[in-house]
Protein backbone atom coordinates (compact mmCIF):
# COMPACT_ATOMS: atom_id res chain seq x y z
CA UNK A 1 0.00 0.00 0.00
CA UNK A 2 1.21 3.40 -0.79
CA UNK A 3 1.25 6.00 1.80
CA UNK A 4 0.88 8.73 -0.70
CA UNK A 5 -0.09 8.96 -4.95
CA UNK A 6 2.32 11.11 -5.60
CA UNK A 7 5.37 8.83 -4.17
CA UNK A 8 6.25 5.84 -6.82
CA UNK A 9 6.08 2.61 -5.53
CA UNK A 10 7.91 0.77 -2.99
CA UNK A 11 9.55 -2.45 -3.52
CA UNK A 12 8.57 -5.81 -1.68
CA UNK A 13 10.66 -7.41 0.54
CA UNK A 14 12.98 -9.62 -0.67
CA UNK A 15 13.50 -12.26 1.83
CA UNK A 16 12.05 -15.32 -0.14
CA UNK A 17 15.20 -14.32 -3.12
CA UNK A 18 17.47 -13.71 -0.65
CA UNK A 19 16.88 -17.32 0.70
CA UNK A 20 17.18 -18.92 -2.44
CA UNK A 21 20.22 -17.08 -3.72
CA UNK A 22 21.69 -17.96 0.01
CA UNK A 23 21.04 -21.79 -0.07
CA UNK A 24 23.20 -21.61 -3.18
CA UNK A 25 25.91 -20.47 -1.51
CA UNK A 26 26.14 -23.03 1.34
CA UNK A 27 28.82 -25.17 1.23
CA UNK A 28 28.04 -29.29 1.17
CA UNK A 29 27.56 -30.04 4.91
CA UNK A 30 25.60 -27.31 5.97
CA UNK A 31 22.05 -26.72 6.17
CA UNK A 32 19.37 -23.58 6.57
CA UNK A 33 16.87 -23.68 9.16
CA UNK A 34 13.30 -21.61 8.95
CA UNK A 35 14.49 -17.89 8.29
CA UNK A 36 13.03 -15.39 9.50
CA UNK A 37 12.78 -11.21 9.18
CA UNK A 38 12.45 -8.48 10.83
CA UNK A 39 11.33 -4.91 9.19
CA UNK A 40 14.45 -2.92 9.76
CA UNK A 41 14.84 1.48 9.34
CA UNK A 42 17.67 3.93 10.38
CA UNK A 43 17.46 7.86 9.75
CA UNK A 44 18.30 7.11 6.11
CA UNK A 45 17.44 3.87 5.21
CA UNK A 46 14.85 1.40 5.00
CA UNK A 47 14.91 -2.22 5.10
CA UNK A 48 14.92 -5.88 6.76
CA UNK A 49 17.59 -7.78 8.67
CA UNK A 50 17.03 -11.81 7.60
CA UNK A 51 18.09 -14.01 9.92
CA UNK A 52 18.97 -17.76 8.38
CA UNK A 53 20.19 -20.05 11.65
CA UNK A 54 22.06 -23.61 9.71
CA UNK A 55 23.44 -26.29 11.24
CA UNK A 56 26.64 -28.27 10.75
CA UNK A 57 26.97 -32.06 9.98
CA UNK A 58 30.52 -31.78 10.77
CA UNK A 59 33.80 -30.26 10.46
CA UNK A 60 35.58 -26.66 12.55
CA UNK A 61 32.92 -24.67 13.07
CA UNK A 62 34.72 -21.29 13.62
CA UNK A 63 37.00 -22.34 10.08
CA UNK A 64 33.68 -22.88 8.08
CA UNK A 65 32.39 -19.59 9.85
CA UNK A 66 35.41 -17.25 8.63
CA UNK A 67 34.97 -18.70 4.98
CA UNK A 68 31.57 -18.30 4.80
CA UNK A 69 31.53 -15.02 5.98
CA UNK A 70 34.37 -14.07 3.36
CA UNK A 71 32.25 -15.74 0.97
CA UNK A 72 28.98 -14.20 1.43
CA UNK A 73 30.45 -10.68 1.73
CA UNK A 74 32.51 -11.37 -1.36
CA UNK A 75 28.95 -12.42 -3.45
CA UNK A 76 26.91 -10.00 -5.32
CA UNK A 77 23.31 -10.19 -4.72
CA UNK A 78 20.81 -9.64 -7.40
CA UNK A 79 17.67 -8.34 -5.56
CA UNK A 80 15.73 -5.68 -7.53
CA UNK A 81 14.63 -2.62 -5.49
CA UNK A 82 17.34 -3.93 -2.68
CA UNK A 83 21.22 -3.92 -1.77
CA UNK A 84 23.07 -6.15 1.09
CA UNK A 85 23.79 -3.39 3.37
CA UNK A 86 26.06 -6.13 5.24
CA UNK A 87 26.17 -9.86 6.40
CA UNK A 88 27.46 -11.32 9.44
CA UNK A 89 27.95 -15.16 10.30
CA UNK A 90 27.95 -16.04 13.83
CA UNK A 91 28.49 -19.20 15.69
CA UNK A 92 25.79 -20.21 18.09
CA UNK A 93 27.36 -23.38 19.25
CA UNK A 94 29.28 -26.82 18.18
CA UNK A 95 27.08 -27.43 15.65
CA UNK A 96 24.74 -24.15 14.77
CA UNK A 97 25.59 -21.00 12.27
CA UNK A 98 23.91 -17.97 12.56
CA UNK A 99 23.68 -15.97 9.03
CA UNK A 100 22.42 -12.40 9.40
CA UNK A 101 21.77 -10.11 5.89
CA UNK A 102 20.60 -6.81 5.83
CA UNK A 103 18.86 -5.50 3.65
CA UNK A 104 17.71 -1.70 2.33
CA UNK A 105 15.75 -0.08 -0.25
CA UNK A 106 17.56 1.06 -3.58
Amino acid sequence: MRWSPAQPRRPGCPHRRLRHLLLGELPVGLAAGASTFRPWASASFVGARHIFPCTLAAGDGEAIRRALHDRLNATEWTLPGHVVADVVVECCGPNALQIEILTVED
